[in-house]
């Protein structure tokens, strides 16, 4: 098993002159420290006007920054927007920074899911996918030698050569955004990489992983002409202390995320309240007055508590054949020093043990991606949760004062 870290770069209010600075100055240093420590990837989104949930609207400057500061850990785009961005910036940012990195690029892909975001670059939720699927078509001819020329409805690219060229040949490993629980068996039936968020089970996790590993040796029709990339990564919230329960005091963040997910994805289209219309953090902390169980609920749900907590809850995500773990710990108002005290301790006293049976897992995958090992078809109907049962299931905007 592998391990990343994940940033959407939250900053919920009340803001400061220096929040954001800070914000950023101290996640650079936190991928430095993930370096140094042994992590394989950092992984860092694209949103853009997602007050208090996302300040990233950038990821290439920010990834950028962290390969002149790293070595080894891999450098993902988790992801960049083909909804939001033309094909030939999209090229021309993924090469740059695998030239930076020394090839240590990961390109990942999503649409975005809210017309908050859409509406200003003149796209609509019923366009994004056939958006989407269009923009790779015309992207990965621009990572070969010589020039390439694109002709469709949504992007119209005469001849050029765009350069420059990515080091890694002939593109770094692709991924698709699966914020939609369906969208991992399409991530298989496109032959990219799976970026989702943890299951709220094990069978789940289960069903899931036979989803997208049948998807992508039964029934693969590519987007384009790309390499394959067959892997499954989650992302599941994360702080690991020496007891469980100072761990769960100190990831407060981790059902700040989860809140505003929900939060937002309730609402008709995924409509982001107008800015300055709600204080996320105030509507946070009320939630979790009136339920303090969903908040305890929530807080077990992920990789929060000592080493042997999260060792034993790690199990399960290595009996289903997940080929990454990403770890959020850089949520809400969780402080750099608690995320940087969590990351050195994982790394001590848990990765090394999952790291070291990597084998394992790559051996079980050749088997089922020669077809020597055939899965189950499991019907993935019954687990459509994303959530779990702690979350609200729908929350009004309020006006605050």
């Amino acid at each position: 098993m592998k391990f990343g870290i994940f940033y959407e770069l939250q900053l919920p209010r009340p803001w400061e002159a220096r929040s954001e600075y800070n914000l950023f100055q101290n996640a650079l240093s936190q991928v430095e420290l993930a370096d140094r420590c042994g992590y394989d990837y950092a992984w860092m989104v694209e949103h853009h006007f997602l007050e208090e949930y996302s300040h990233c609207p950038s990821p290439e400057s920010f990834l950028a920054a962290a390969s002149q500061r790293t070595k080894n850990i891999r450098l993902g785009h988790g992801i960049l927007q083909l909804t939001t961005n033309h094909p030939v910036r999209v090229a021309e940012r993924v090469s740059v920074l695998d030239l930076l990195s020394n090839g240590r690029c990961e390109f990942g892909m999503g649409e975005s899911a809210s017309i908050t975001e859409l509406e200003p670059f003149n796209r609509s939720m019923e366009d994004k996918r056939d958006v989407f699927d269009e923009a790779v078509q015309a992207i990965f001819p621009m990572f070969k030698d010589g020039g390439s020329e694109h002709h469709g409805k949504h992007f119209d690219i005469p001849l050029r050569n765009v350069v420059p060229k990515p080091l890694q040949k002939p593109h770094p490993p692709i991924w698709m955004a699966c914020s939609q629980l369906e969208t991992i068996e399409r991530a298989g039936r496109c032959g990219m990489g799976a970026l989702g968020f943890q299951f709220v089970s094990a069978d789940a996790a289960h069903a899931w992983v036979h989803a997208y590993y049948n998807a992508i040796t039964k029934r693969l029709k590519t987007l384009a002409d790309y390499v394959i990339n067959p892997n499954i990564a989650l992302v599941s919230f994360f702080m690991c202390c020496k007891t469980d329960e100072e761990a769960r005091a100190r990831a407060d963040g981790a059902t700040f995320f989860q809140f505003a997910l929900r939060f937002y994805g309730a609402s008709s289209n995924r409509q982001r309240p107008a800015p300055g219309a709600v204080n996320m953090w105030d509507e946070y902390n009320a939630w979790k007055r009136a339920n303090p169980d969903a908040q305890e609920a929530a807080l077990r749900s992920g990789l929060i508590g000592s080493p042997d907590t999260i060792r034993r809850k790690l199990a399960k995500f290595e009996t289903s054949h997940i080929d990454q773990v990403i770890l959020l710990n850089q949520a809400g108002k969780n402080s750099h020093e608690h995320i940087c005290e969590s990351l050195e301790l994982f790394a001590k006293e848990v990765m090394p043990e999952f790291q070291g049976r990597r084998a394992a897992n790559d051996a079980w995958k050749a088997e089922v991606m020669t077809g020597r090992l055939a899965l189950e078809e499991i019907d993935t109907a019954a687990f459509t949760d994303r959530y779990g049962k702690a979350m609200p299931a729908q929350v009004k905007p309020a006006k605050t004062a």
